[in-house]
C-alpha cells in the first residue's frame, strides 16, 4: 500500500500539470483530525475543474492513479444523479490504495455545498474562501424532537414481532433480515441520542456505529454486541431479546431527559407477544 505522502503527492502533480483542474480539496478521514490514523483510510478528493465533460470523455486520465482492482462510476449507474456539472470516480487499487475522487465544474461552486471535514489544498485561481480548520461538527448527531422520539419508539415496538414470529416458524433468515434492516436502523437512531446526550451533542457516532467502541458505556456496547447473532434459532432469539433490552434502556434515559416520556405500555405488550411466540415456537395449527 502507498504511503499518504506517495499519494498526495500524486493528487496534486495530476493537479498541478493539467489546466482544467483549478483546486484540490481533501474530505473525510484524512481530513479528521479525530479520525483513527492508519493506512486504510480513503483518499477523498475533489477536482475542481474548468470542464467536466473533458474528463469523462476520455476515462483513461485516471490510469495514472495506479492499477485498479475495481472502479465505480455512481454517476452512471440506476439511480445516478446525472449532473452534468459533477462526476466522481471511486477507484480501488490492487494495492489496497482507494480513492474517491469527485470532479465538480467551477462555474456551479455554490451548488456543492460545504463539509466540515474538508482541507484545502491547492487553489490556483484563489478562488476559494479560507477554509475554516476541520471539524466533525457536521457530522454531530441532532438532538431528537418529541415527535421523532415517539416515532422512533413506535417504529420499533411495532416491527419487533416481525421477527420473532419467524422465529416462531422456523423462518431465521427472515428473521435476521427484519432485525438488521428495520430494528438495527431505529437501534442506532436511540444510541446516536443516548451518545450526544452523554456528550453534550458534539460526538460524532461514525458511520455504522464505527465509533461506537469509544463513545458508548462499556456495559451499554458490551449488550450491543449480543444483538449479532449467528443464523441459528435459540442464538438469534438472544440477539432479539438483547436488542428489545438495550432499545428500552437507551429510550428511557433519552426520553427522561428531553422529557418527552417512554411508551411503557406498548413496550410491555410487545414483549408479551414476543414471550407468547417463543413459548409456541414450532407449532403448526391444525
Amino acid at each position: 500500500m502507498r504511503s499518504e505522502a506517495e499519494m498526495l503527492g500524486l493528487i496534486l502533480d495530476t493537479a498541478r500539470v493539467d489546466e482544467r483542474i483549478r483546486a484540490v480539496i481533501l474530505n473525510g478521514s484524512r481530513a479528521n483530525p479525530n479520525a483513527l490514523a492508519d493506512q486504510f483510510r480513503d483518499y477523498d478528493i475533489v477536482y475542481v475543474v474548468t470542464d467536466v465533460r473533458s474528463f469523462t470523455t476520455d476515462p483513461g486520465w485516471i490510469d495514472r492513479f495506479g492499477e485498479r482492482a475495481i472502479l465505480q462510476k455512481p454517476d452512471d449507474m440506476l439511480g445516478g444523479q446525472h449532473l452534468p456539472y459533477r462526476y466522481a470516480y471511486l477507484m480501488q487499487f490492487r494495492d489496497g490504495t482507494r480513492i474517491d475522487l469527485t470532479l465538480f465544474q467551477a462555474d456551479h461552486l455554490e451548488q456543492m455545498g460545504s463539509d466540515s471535514l474538508s482541507v484545502l489544498l491547492l487553489d490556483k485561481d484563489g478562488r476559494l474562501p479560507p477554509f475554516p480548520a476541520p471539524d466533525e461538527s457536521d457530522y454531530w448527531t441532532k438532538a431528537p424532537g418529541a415527535r421523532e422520539f415517539a416515532e422512533c419508539c413506535n417504529e420499533f415496538w411495532w416491527v419487533l414481532p416481525y421477527p420473532a414470529k419467524g422465529l416462531a416458524r422456523g423462518q431465521v433468515i427472515y428473521a435476521l433480515g427484519i432485525m438488521e434492516q428495520v430494528l438495527r436502523p431505529e437501534l442506532f437512531k436511540m444510541l446516536n441520542w443516548l451518545i450526544g446526550l452523554r456528550g453534550g451533542f458534539q460526538q460524532n457516532p461514525g458511520k455504522l456505529g464505527a465509533n461506537y467502541p469509544a463513545l458508548l458505556p462499556s456495559d451499554v456496547y458490551t449488550l450491543l454486541l449480543r444483538t449479532y447473532t449467528a443464523a441459528q434459532a435459540d442464538t438469534a432469539w438472544q440477539a432479539l431479546d438483547a436488542m428489545a433490552d438495550l432499545f428500552e434502556g437507551a429510550a428511557r434515559e433519552v426520553g427522561r431527559a428531553f422529557q418527552y416520556g417512554y411508551p411503557e405500555g406498548d413496550a410491555q405488550q410487545v414483549r408479551e407477544i414476543l414471550k407468547w411466540f417463543k413459548e409456541h415456537s414450532g407449532e403448526r395449527q391444525s
